[in-house]
């Protein structure tokens, strides 16, 4: 399995969709898609949450006749599937009155479709991105938002802004039959994780992974290797999946982000798993696959 494969094979990276960059400068094309009958709309609630089916297992895509005028022509272009449907997502202030139920990203990605988890994701992030560039970095004042949603423009000084991806590397570390995962004050017992860090500025993903494993644990990593990635809008990160292997297995304290750091076999971590002491994230996440495909692999 390649590292596209990989990739595909978590949350919400799984997206079929033209993002059609090219269309969001097109007025008129807009505005026709906009009022087209088979156009599909995303809402976003309060609180991060977004608008689904009342089984909650997919997005509720709502027609345009559903949102009134001025809704619609300030909604944001997500994209066309292969058919040349568009997607678009906007706001509302309060759920519609309408079959359905308000849920986050969460929740919904436990039972929604590939696409519509990666749909779920993308609107999620360009609606944390629209709330959060609304006025400028450079002189304070209002930004109004066009290309479709997807740049701020500066309404004083014409700085403009694009929606941004905070990149995080997130790496099991290995030494021979074991792997070092950690827990963070707040999880339930015996609930273990990869260890994860922001990439800095001016810094490889190599360099974020050596970094962020000596200032949590104190391992020293002498090589890694690029797994997979994973869209994670959480509210705007990029997750970089790495695998790594550390010069010995010897730890300090680190930063104090974790409670508990551990070197844990595979023959230990799978008992665990089978008698309930030990839990693993939640299987839509990168670091579950991490583990996952560890354990599937036979040691060197």
């Amino acid at each position: 399995m390649n590292a596209a494969q990989r990739s595909a094979r978590n949350a919400f990276a799984a997206l079929a969709l033209d993002r059609a960059a090219a269309l969001r400068r097109d007025s008129a094309w807009l505005a026709a898609a906009r009022d087209a009958s088979g156009a599909r709309y995303v809402l976003g609630l309060p609180e991060s949450l977004l608008w689904t089916t009342p089984a909650g297992d997919a997005l509720q895509l709502l027609p345009p006749d559903a949102l009134p005028p001025a809704q619609r022509a300030t909604a944001s272009l997500l994209g066309c599937d292969a058919a040349g449907r568009a997607y678009f997502r906007c706001d509302a202030g309060a759920a519609p009155a309408a079959p359905g139920q308000a849920l986050g990203l969460r929740a919904l990605a436990a039972s929604a479709s590939a696409f519509d988890a990666g749909l779920a994701a993308y609107a999620l992030a360009l609606g944390h991105w629209q709330r959060n560039s609304r006025y400028c970095p450079a002189c304070g004042n209002a930004c109004i938002h066009d290309e479709a949603g997807h740049r701020a423009r500066c309404t004083a000084c014409a700085t403009t802004q694009f929606p941004r991806t905070d990149p995080a590397v997130i790496v099991l570390v290995e030494h021979g039959d074991a792997a070092l995962l950690g827990r963070r004050p707040g999880w339930p017992a015996g609930r273990f994780s990869t260890l994860a860090g922001f990439v800095e500025p001016g810094e490889t993903l190599e360099d974020a992974v050596r970094r962020e494993v000596a200032e949590e644990s104190g391992a020293r990593v002498i090589a890694s290797e690029y797994h997979s990635s994973q869209p994670w809008p959480f509210p705007a990160s990029l997750m970089l999946g790495f695998t790594a292997q550390a010069a010995t297995r010897d730890l300090t304290a680190g930063d104090g982000e974790l409670a508990e750091l551990r070197w844990l076999s595979r023959g230990i971590l799978r008992a665990g798993l089978a008698s309930g002491a030990l839990s693993l994230p939640p299987a839509f996440s990168v670091a579950f696959h991490l583990i996952h495909d560890w354990l599937a692999r036979a040691p060197d």
